[in-house]
């Protein structure tokens, strides 16, 4: 008979059940670390070459601009949009909350390479959009432009990145062996057309091949001031001359800000309002923007947006051609490489040992 103080001892555990505690306590903190913390990525495209290398593996840190609480929560641990090895979706939409950042060290500031959610990405709830990756050219209240491939900030001519490309029109005077000509150039971008190559990198590698009594020319390729190209953003040519190369100016939302809303604001902005602001029953009818049935002549922002760039220039999809990437939708800062692997290096070349451990600038 036992006595009040006497307690009767537990049964130990089940093999099962101790290894299942075990998993269970590593999945919770391996999606604490990866929330909160640092989480991996790679780079699938060239959309940052030569600052980022395809296969390029990098650590991003949350703890720069403050990890974001998840939006959707009823999701399987440790994935993304779906189970891994499949199409079945990870994650439920019927219950969505919304989303608040915690406080971080920094905030996003123009240069700094950006971990964002994809805003396009209708299909998909937006802490769960496709991550993408750019630099940082503009922040909330800057106005952005961009001259003859030039990137300018509030008027003032901003340095390009160390390692910045642009398209160029390669033409041989006969056949060349592409593979020792570009590997020794350090050039993957490349593409066969009608009488040569278009290629992406930089200019002084351009200026180093047309000193080669094989090359016949090397053209930059660029788009001339005025000329609209309807894929950039807001795919409005009639109305804004603007393309990849000579763009903007454009000012760029920050939350507190008022705009009035006309016949040259609504084509920049109503994408912001109608999609990333939360706001109910938008709709658009011309150069007029309706919420709840009421027409609005002002509008006032309620989050920070920010101007994104790829370092490839002429081979990004980035914000010329999308727009805008809300607050809401930064992932992180890139800071880190800890391992790099060319998809296309073969047995003995795979790791680029020299870009282990690299900061990312």
């Amino acid at each position: 008979m036992l006595t009040k103080t006497e307690k009767k001892p537990k049964p130990p555990k089940s093999f099962f059940r101790e290894w299942g505690d075990a998993i269970l306590f590593a999945v919770v903190a391996a999606t604490l670390i990866r929330w909160a913390t640092f989480e991996a990525y790679t780079i699938p495209t060239p959309s940052m070459e030569k600052s980022l290398l395809v296969g390029d593996y990098l650590f991003v840190s949350k703890l720069h601009y403050g990890p974001r609480t998840p939006r959707t929560p009823l999701q399987v641990p440790l994935t993304h949009q779906t189970i891994w090895g499949t199409n079945i979706p990870s994650y439920s939409d019927a219950f969505q909350l919304k989303s608040h950042r915690l406080p971080g060290f920094s905030s996003v500031k123009n240069g700094d390479v950006v971990v964002f959610n994809y805003p396009p990405e209708d299909q998909y709830p937006a802490d769960l959009r496709t991550n993408y990756i750019k630099r940082c050219i503009g922040i909330a209240g800057d106005k952005v432009e961009v001259r003859d491939m030039k990137v300018y900030v509030n008027d003032k001519l901003q340095h390009d990145p160390e390692k910045v490309q642009y398209s160029y029109y390669l033409i041989p005077k006969g056949p060349i062996n592409e593979q020792v000509v570009f590997e020794a150039n350090d050039i993957t971008d490349v593409s066969l057309v009608q009488g040569g190559y278009i290629i992406h990198t930089s200019e002084a590698t351009a200026q180093k091949l047309r000193g080669e009594d094989f090359i016949k020319e090397v053209q930059l390729l660029k788009d001339p001031a005025g000329v609209a190209d309807a894929t950039v953003y807001p795919n409005m040519p009639s109305r804004f001359k603007w393309n990849k190369d000579n763009y903007g100016p454009l000012q760029i939302p920050k939350q507190g800000q008022t705009i009035q809303l006309d016949s040259m604001t609504v084509p920049l902005y109503e994408t912001v309002i109608r999609k990333y602001e939360g706001n109910n029953k938008v709709e658009v009818r011309g150069d007029q923007i309706f919420v709840d049935g009421e027409e609005i002549k002002s509008y006032t922002f309620k989050q920070n947006y920010y101007f994104m760039m790829g370092d490839n220039r002429h081979n990004s999809a980035d914000s010329r051609f999308w727009g805008f990437v809300p607050e809401d939708h930064i992932v992180g800062k890139a800071v880190l490489i800890w391992m790099s692997a060319n998809p296309n290096g073969g047995v003995g070349g795979k790791i680029r040992w020299n870009r282990i451990f690299n900061v990312i600038k």
